[in-house]
């Protein structure tokens, strides 16, 4: 085969394990032959109706549910490039997606039709792309469409994108460009770290093993959710999906119990501690003995919130994972007998620290920040963007590196310790102060729920750190301790000189804080003059 492709790969999956469950959604079991069969037809509706040739964009504007990934798979089908959309997206930020990605297809919920309709609404009339709506009117499309003998003619490549929207909290989204055959080796990469050679992805099934049953907690719009699918149906496995816009913690429990899920897909703390907290209010209502592994990235994962949940799953391992839609890195894990600490992943010959200006490798054991670089296989760059290309995927000493803007430090040991994303670096009188660091010693307290921290400015120090802070239900907020509480861990430029309260942190789907609203929101609050913030 040219390069692995995902619609190559699940084709020979069915038509080895027909009668396995692909896809579990509530009450509805798609097995793999009608996964397959589904897609074909999908995609042959597609074609048909939207006049889509390999090359073109399909945007998915769906929640988890079985009709996203039918509708990936459709798109993959035809060589055509699936194109992720955050169903929170207002009209005017998907018009912007719709003309950036130059999608000819889209499929959404009805709920959404009101936002598509204003989106395309000044779209001139040739770029409208085709609609379908999941429901009733993509079944009939799927029950009436035939598909003729030797169809398609063309064969899915190794080449063939995926198309990976990233970004917004901080500026416009940018469609990462993955080829098929680069994710696949990645995410082999990352689950493998000591094997090169990548196997028949058919044997197993052959052998009449069965994958993993994975539910992706997190959206299947984003990296973290749709990387864990994209594993689990590559290893011939069963993807269980809760269709929620938000995180339903009693429903995620209740399908790990009902449908014997063996790994969960989550977003850090941001998904972790609601879920700690419903085992810690009925920690024996669920039977969740299948459950072998908590897969996480994207967002920070605290040493006390695995702790807790690791008290509760006996025999469960947590892995944090090192990557971003540019790139994937290696992987963490912790178990209950370990000494839980935050996230370790070392240089090695994918992962560099580097030094921003000169290229060069930063000393382990030096102190010095540098930017994280990420190589083997990485993105082709972002979809008409080569500026932000040139400046995210670069070449050092002849190898092409994804450095999305993460700093980090290398410990003498060869351990990275990340600091945090560059854009979102709070300068304070000649001092950097990274705000995952402040956030990781704020949520060390027992009244602080969830928390962000920004920059904000300041006449004298140009920039000050000011915390919001989401108290715990029953806790009581005092700014004060907070603050004294960080001077304990913290150098004292790094405490915030304010902290405030806020009801919710208004966090989307994905885990990721709108930092441009909440920075915006302290400078309101706090009476200071609105002015440009250069990490817009």
């Amino acid at each position: 085969m040219p390069g692995w492709n995902y619609a190559v790969v699940w084709d020979g999956i069915a038509e080895i394990v027909p009668d396995r469950d692909a896809i579990v959604c509530g009450e509805r079991r798609i097995t793999w032959s009608e996964f397959s069969r589904r897609a074909t037809r999908l995609a042959r509706h597609l074609e048909e109706q939207a006049d889509l040739r390999a090359g073109d964009k399909v945007a998915i504007d769906l929640t988890n549910r079985n009709e996203y990934l039918e509708t990936f798979y459709a798109a993959l089908k035809l060589g055509c490039v699936p194109v992720n959309v955050n169903f929170r997206y207002r009209a005017e930020e998907l018009h912007y997606l719709l003309e950036n990605s130059d999608a000819k297809a889209l499929v959404h919920l009805d709920e959404f039709a009101p936002v598509v309709d204003a989106a395309i609404e000044h779209m001139p009339v040739s770029a409208h792309p085709y609609r379908l709506v999941a429901g009733p009117a993509y079944e009939a499309a799927i029950e009436a469409t035939a598909v003729p003998a030797g169809w398609p003619e063309r064969r899915p490549d190794g080449d063939d994108l995926i198309f990976l929207y990233t970004g917004g909290t901080t500026g416009l989204p940018k469609g990462v460009m993955w080829r098929n055959d680069d994710i696949y080796r990645a995410l082999w990469a990352q689950s493998h770290p000591k094997k090169r050679e990548i196997p028949d992805p058919w044997d197993a099934a052959r052998a009449g093993k069965r994958g993993a049953t994975t539910l992706p907690a997190a959206p299947l719009m984003h990296g973290t959710g749709l990387f864990a699918t994209l594993s689990t149906l590559a290893g011939s496995g069963t993807v269980v999906l809760v269709d929620r816009q938000g995180l339903d913690v009693v429903e995620v429990w209740n399908a790990v119990e009902r449908e014997r899920v063996g790994i969960l897909t989550i977003v850090g703390d941001v998904f972790a501690r609601p879920l700690l907290d419903a085992l810690d209010a009925e920690p024996g209502r669920w039977d969740l003995s299948s459950l072998r592994a908590i897969t996480s990235s994207g967002v920070m994962f605290s040493p006390e919130v695995k702790r807790g949940l690791l008290e509760h799953l006996q025999g469960v391992t947590i892995i944090d994972s090192l990557g971003a839609s540019e790139g994937l890195g290696p992987r963490s894990s912790s178990g209950v007998d370990d000494d839980i600490a935050p996230a370790r992943f070392s240089v090695n010959d994918r992962i560099r620290v580097i030094d921003e200006d000169s290229g060069r490798d930063v000393a382990p054991g030096s102190g010095e920040s540098g930017l994280l670089a990420m190589g083997g296989n990485i993105p082709m760059g972002y979809y008409k963007d080569p500026e932000k290309t040139a400046a995210t995927f670069r070449t050092v000493d002849g190898r092409r590196y994804s450095i999305p803007g993460d700093y980090a430090t290398v410990d003498t040991d060869g351990a990275v310790q990340l600091l945090g994303r560059g854009s979102a670096c709070i300068n304070t009188g000649g001092e950097k102060v990274y705000p995952d660091e402040v956030e990781a010693e704020l949520r060390k307290h027992p009244s602080v729920l969830d928390c962000v921290v920004v920059g904000v400015p300041d006449t004298r120090f140009g920039e000050k750190v000011v915390a919001l802070v989401e108290v715990v239900s029953g806790e009581r907020f005092d700014e004060d301790d907070l603050r004294d509480w960080c001077r304990t861990g913290l150098a004292g430029y790094k405490a915030p000189r304010a902290v405030l309260q806020v009801d919710s942190m208004g966090r989307a789907a994905s885990g990721k804080a709108h930092l441009t609203h909440l920075r915006a929101l302290a400078v309101e609050r706090l009476g200071d003059p609105p002015v440009a913030h250069a990490h817009d």
